[in-house]
Formats: structure tokens, C-alpha cells, sequence
């Protein structure tokens, strides 16, 4: 039976609707792309590059589990790790974009920082023109609530946590060819660059930020034209945390926090808590996110070693002491004294030093320092059975360093002031008590040199008694 072709008319209609409709979702699901994302920059050629690689995996889990609406996507250079991109891509869910590491022309400059060398690279975020709207990120930023309706802001838009200059540890952006070419082309021609990484460019070439106005997300959702200030909740100072100890932000909400301090103050450095109060949460939010598989077996390893340390210099005391303080009778016994001074002070340095360079930087803190009170424990002992001191005089500052971690651990000081105060006051209490086991260990060392001599040397008959010689 044939169709009348009023009903053809129809089912023609109904045919032409459905190609539209599928066409359009079978583009989407094929682009597999988003119209936001959340950035970040990874490059290779400093000390701490794998640091900066596990801090990049935190950040972009936590935003996972925020539940962001936006790709997480990581500008990789090409001399990034096949297997750290693998990671990213197949464990983390991340889109990594490969990309040329940019050449500073800024790299002669007298005040230029070699760690910023490759910073410019963050300029390709303009390069990503698939996306309507782009918040490029520092790795070292804790996200504490998601922050989707950044995306709403205009073509530029930052934070001013310094009042003349705004922090380029996160901000939004518009992908623009035409920007990402003019911005290539200002750095090829030497633009002025106050610190030669991507912060001085950036404020130049974003003079006026600081007159434009405060963003603030429009209700209906629509996006804003144009560049804005971001209020300092979404990027606050860790330091203005470590004076109050407690977020109290009246003026924005109280979203991001960043680490634009030392190098070596990062969050995710073991030893960055309890000295700095915030290094925890950042690893609470690795525990939570990435976990610590990578350290373990080295953490276990060690551990047992410094067990093993400790149990046989216990044992081995006896036989030690005939080792170390049996010397030619020849001898200057101040000049041995000398000696044994230097190596007993060298020794308890590097007792202390040795374990804290051991850890893997990036271990949980509260398995970073009883590793390191253990290692440092351990080679203590060796110190005191090698050079006969007493035990409680060299663990003296090994104590006094367990009571300081409490002091600062402590949770229910009023504000920063405080805390640095009591620490002060600590420190003050304890010098004397250090200086006097430090008097004390010394005056042992002598009081050994002076009995050394009546020391038979290994091998050799005890000499007779000046008595025993006498009576004969």
C-alpha cells in the first residue's frame, strides 16, 4: 500500500528532525568537550619537578570530587614524562595538552628567578579557543568549595592579594587567537617584564585591572563582558590564615587558598605541619584524593633500618668503647681532645640532618616526622656508643625538638601573634637547657681523654701498675 502524500510530507518532517537532533548529539559526544575548564601548567627542568607533579594530580582529584561542571585539563610540555601524561590521563582523568616550552627573553635580567624560567607557558591558555572560558591554575591552590560560576567572569579577571598587584595563581580568561598571537608576539619583542615570569608580563599587559570593577556572578547565569577584579576569597594569602588561624572573609566567599610564599613552605613538603598550620589540610586533601602508595615501600624500608640501627648499636656498645679511645701514648692529648670535639659536634649534625634528607618530600606529615625523630634517634645513638657520651645529654635537643612539633601542633591558640609568642617563649626556655647538655657532653669527651691513657691499645698486654712495679 502506498503512502498518501500528506502522510509522505510527515514522515519526511519526522525523518529531517531526527537527523538534526541526533547529528547535533552525535557532535557533542564526539567532541567530548566541555565549554569551561580548569588549567594547569606542568614543565620539566627544576629540582622539585616531581613535587609539583603530585601537587598538579591533588588539585585536579579535588576538583573531581567538587564535582566541577568543566574539563581538567594540564598543559604538559613535550619533555613532561610519557608515563606521568599516561597518569594524568588514565587514572586522574585529565585532558593533557602537549605544548612547546616558550623562550625567555627575560632570563638575563638581574633579578630574574631561573625557577620562572618556563612560567610564560602559561600563556597558551589563550591558545585553547574550543573553550568559552578558562580558569588557569598554580598547582599550589586548595580548593575548599567548587567555584563554577568563575566562568560567568569576562575576558580577564584576578585577584588582587597584593594591593597594587593581582596574583596570578588563578584567574579567568576568554581563549582568544588573536590575544594568544599578540602576547607571542610581545614576548619575542621584549616587552618591559618587571620580574621576568608570567606575573610581571601579566600586569603589564593588564594595566588597568585595578580600576575595574568587582566581580559578582549574575543570578540568571549569564557570562560578563569585559575584565574584572575577583574578590580575595578566591584566592586567599595563606599567610593572612597563619595570623588569624581561621578564615573570616566577609567581602567574597571563602573558595581558594594559595601558597605564594617560599619554595620550600609548600603545602605538600612533610615538614610544611605543624610549622605552618595549613600543610595538613592539603594533605588531608591528598589522603582523600591521591593516598600515598608511591612513598610506603620507601617509608617501611627506612623504618626498619633505623629499628635495626638502634637494636644493634645497643648491642655493640661494649666492644665499641675499645675501639674508639685507644691512641698512642705519643700523642697530644689536647689535640685528641680537639678532635673528638669537631667530629662529636659534626656527628650530632649530621644525626639530625641525614634522615631529614632521606624522606620522600611529599609523605603525609604525621609520617614524615616520627620517620625523621626515629632516623634521628638512631644515628644519635651511634654518637653516643661511638664516643662513649651520655645518653640523656645528646637526646636532650632531640627532645627539646619533639616538644617544640607540640607547641605548634597545638590547636586553640586565639590567633598567629600568640602562637609565634608561646614558640619564642619556648625556644627562649629550652637554649639553656641545650647549652648546658652540649657543656655537659663536652666535659664528658674530656673526662674520657684523660682516663684513655690507662686504655690498653687492641692486641697489646695491659701495661703494669706503677704499684705493681713498686712491689716487685
Amino acid at each position: 500500500m502506498g503512502l498518501s502524500r500528506s502522510a509522505k510530507r510527515v514522515l519526511w518532517f519526522v525523518l529531517l528532525c531526527l537527523t538534526v537532533v541526533c547529528g547535533v548529539v552525535g557532535t557533542e559526544e564526539e567532541d567530548g568537550r566541555r565549554k569551561h575548564a580548569y588549567v594547569a601548567m606542568m614543565y620539566m627542568g627544576t629540582p622539585r619537578d616531581y613535587e609539583f607533579y603530585v601537587a598538579t594530580r591533588v588539585m585536579m582529584r579535588s576538583l573531581a570530587r567538587l564535582g566541577v561542571d568543566a574539563d581538567r585539563v594540564v598543559l604538559a610540555s613535550v619533555d613532561v614524562p610519557a608515563r606521568w601524561v599516561h597518569t594524568m590521563q588514565k587514572e586522574d582523568g585529565l585532558k593533557v595538552v602537549s605544548v612547546e616550552n616558550l623562550r625567555n627573553p627575560y632570563e638575563k635580567q638581574g633579578n630574574f628567578d631561573k625557577r620562572f624560567k618556563l612560567t610564560l607557558n602559561k600563556l597558551y591558555a589563550w591558545s585553547l579557543v574550543h573553550y568559552d572560558r578558562v580558569v588557569m591554575l598554580d598547582s599550589d591552590n586548595i580548593f575548599l568549595q567548587k567555584t563554577d560560576e568563575l566562568f560567568q567572569c569576562g575576558e580577564f579577571c584576578a585577584v588582587f592579594i597584593n594591593p597594587c598587584i593581582f596574583h596570578t595563581g588563578l584567574f579567568v580568561l576568554q581563549p582568544s587567537t588573536e590575544v594568544f598571537k599578540n602576547m607571542i608576539h610581545e614576548v619575542e619583542i621584549g616587552r618591559e617584564n618587571p620580574d621576568g615570569a608570567d606575573q610581571g608580563f601579566l600586569a603589564g599587559y593588564f594595566p588597568d585591572l585595578l580600576g575595574r570593577p568587582m566581580f559578582n556572578p549574575p543570578e540568571n547565569g549569564t557570562k560578563l563582558v569585559g575584565t574584572y577584579r575577583l574578590p580575595l576569597g578566591y584566592q586567599m594569602d595563606a599567610s593572612y590564615y597563619y595570623l588569624k588561624l581561621r578564615w573570616s572573609i566577609p567581602c567574597g566567599p571563602n573558595s581558594v587558598i594559595t601558597f605564594p610564599s617560599a619554595p620550600w613552605l609548600k603545602p605538600w613538603y612533610w615538614w610544611s605541619w605543624p610549622v605552618l598550620p595549613l600543610g595538613l589540610s592539603w594533605h588531608e586533601q591528598r589522603r582523600q584524593n591521591l593516598g600515598y602508595g608511591s612513598e610506603m615501600p620507601v617509608i617501611l624500608i627506612q623504618s626498619l633500618l633505623y629499628v635495626g640501627i638502634i637494636a644493634v648499636t645497643r648491642l655493640a656498645r661494649p666492644s665499641l668503647s675499645k675501639l674508639c679511645y685507644n691512641r698512642r701514648p705519643e700523642k697530644s692529648t689536647s689535640f685528641l681532645l680537639s678532635m673528638l670535639k669537631v667530629a662529636t659536634l659534626w656527628s650530632m649534625l649530621a644525626a639530625y640532618t641525614v634522615p631529614f634528607f632521606l624522606i620522600p618530600r611529599t609523605i603525609h606529615p604525621l609520617l614524615g616526622w616520627p620517620l625523621y625523630l626515629l632516623g634521628s634517634a638512631a644515628l644519635n645513638s651511634i654518637v653516643i656508643n661511638v664516643f662513649l657520651l651520655p645518653p640523656l645529654a645528646v637526646l636532650t635537643t632531640w627532645l627539646g625538638l619533639v616538644g617544640a612539633l607540640f607547641v605548634m601542633a597545638y590547636p586553640y591558640y586565639s590567633d598567629g601573634l600568640v602562637r609565634a609568642l608561646v614558640v619564642f617563649m619556648y625556644a627562649f626556655c629550652c637554649s639553656p637547657v641545650v647549652w648546658a647538655s652540649l657543656v655537659k657532653i663536652m666535659g664528658s669527651l674530656q673526662v674520657l681523654v684523660e682516663r684513655e691513657a690507662y686504655f690498653p691499645r687492641l692486641g697489646e698486654p695491659n701495661p703494669p701498675t706503677a704499684e705493681f712495679t713498686k712491689l716487685y
